[in-house]
């Protein structure tokens, strides 16, 4: 037995959900200690979130979510005898050494990553993929695990359909915190582009859709005042809001892993999203639902490994329109997707390598780990630099300019 930290945002969030997931499968054979780092909220407040196990890091002022305060830090590794990290989207490479010079190993769960840092994850003692995708990418780490997605799949299970929307079809969509990377934009135009009375679109959002995209203000009145969209704009704990759907639709720029589409396809909804991975590892055939064609690919402009992939809105209006047209075959296919789930994308029968891999970690060359963490102080030290340029270089020219 360990006592295994997870470092993470903790709250309604899909990468806390990631952590939880993990936590709550190494619970069954270790002792999992959770360092809250921060991000763009806390859940101090909330009993889902705050347990005893649950350790609030000091907030950090600056705009550096992952930026974490040393002397907390080993406050936490001390108190609770950690001796095993894992880290979720650590964007900030420091405590990496502080728990190496403890002789900590440290893992990561593979999401966020650039062209400048993918080689950074060798200064890691090892590593967990959860897709194909990022596999690839990191296959020729010494200690790298496929580790296949799932979901708990009696909390996200099929639902009654409300009766007021039985007459039409739903098409449901989680837009979360960022519609834009989500791909909301790109339902909102296929939805005008649909010309059938018998669909609806249920949008669930944690920010204003109108404040997020200004230029569909029109268009997001315009199918609201038609009855072809509602919009649902809170934070909903899970199992969310599948149930209000008939079919999920996710034309997403860009994914980790893709969470929400594991749910829906547990809660018996099939599945239209972007045709690429990772989204297209869990949409298997026609059976279990449909890809959207991607007409652009573009780079963000923080150099995400990655590129976006941007769906063909019409396209996407051509699928709409054909399962409207074909609600006993959605229904099978509503069917054939919870079945799926259930034999492929059960979490906890998919992690049962996560407790023996947590127990038999061991560290990587030491040599090697140096020299990486050598490099992650150089980047460390230029983004530090480039960061107080871009936020002081007005101040720079103004004193500059009138001195």
């Amino acid at each position: 037995m360990r006592n295994i930290g997870i470092v993470t945002t903790w709250f309604e969030r899909g990468a806390a959900y990631v952590s939880r997931q993990f936590m709550e499968i190494l619970e069954k054979q270790h002792n999992v200690f959770i360092y809250a780092r921060g991000g763009e909220a806390y859940a101090k407040d909330d009993p889902k979130w705050n347990r005893e196990n649950v350790y609030w890091g000091k907030r950090n002022p600056l705009l550096v979510s992952s930026k974490i305060y040393k002397k907390d830090f080993l406050r936490w590794i001390k108190e609770n005898r950690i001796d095993c990290v894992l880290f979720n989207e650590q964007q900030v490479w420091t405590p990496l050494q502080w728990c190496h010079e403890m002789q900590i190993p440290t893992g990561a769960y593979i999401d966020y990553y650039t062209k400048e840092t993918a080689e950074f994850f060798s200064a890691y003692d090892f590593l967990i993929c959860n897709t194909q995708k990022h596999f690839n990418v990191f296959k020729n780490h010494h200690q790298s695990y496929y580790v296949p997605w799932g979901t708990d799949v009696e909390l996200y299970k099929p639902l009654e359909k409300r009766v007021e929307d039985n007459e039409k079809m739903v098409f449901f969509h989680s837009a979360g915190m960022n519609p834009l990377r989500k791909g909301t934009d790109l339902f909102l135009k296929a939805m005008e582009l649909v010309n059938n009375e018998n669909v609806k679109a249920v949008v669930h959002t944690q920010v204003d859709l109108s404040d997020f995209f200004p230029k569909l203000t029109a268009t997001i009145k315009k199918l609201v005042d038609n009855g072809k969209l509602e919009i649902i704009q809170k934070t909903v704990s899970a199992p969310g809001l599948y149930h209000l759907g008939d079919v999920y639709v996710y034309p997403t720029r860009l994914e980790g892993i893709g969470l929400t589409i594991a749910e829906a396809l547990s809660c018996g909804l099939p599945v239209i999203t972007t045709n690429e991975r990772p989204m297209s590892e869990f949409v298997k055939g026609d059976e279990t639902g449909s890809l959207i064609r991607v007409k652009e690919e573009k780079y963000r402009g923080d150099g995400y490994y990655w590129p976006q992939s941007i769906c063909d809105e019409n396209h996407l209006a051509e699928i709409i329109s054909e399962y409207a047209e074909k609600p006993e075959h959605v229904k099978r296919m509503g069917n054939s997707a919870r079945k799926y789930a259930v034999e492929e994308l059960n979490w906890n029968n998919n992690s049962l390598i996560l407790n023996d891999l947590f127990e038999n970690v061991t560290f990587i060359d030491e040599l090697t780990k140096k020299k990486v963490l050598e490099l992650c102080k150089r980047y460390e030290r230029s983004r530090s630099w480039r960061y107080y340029l871009n936020t002081f270089k007005p101040y720079i020219y103004l004193k500059r300019r009138f001195r």
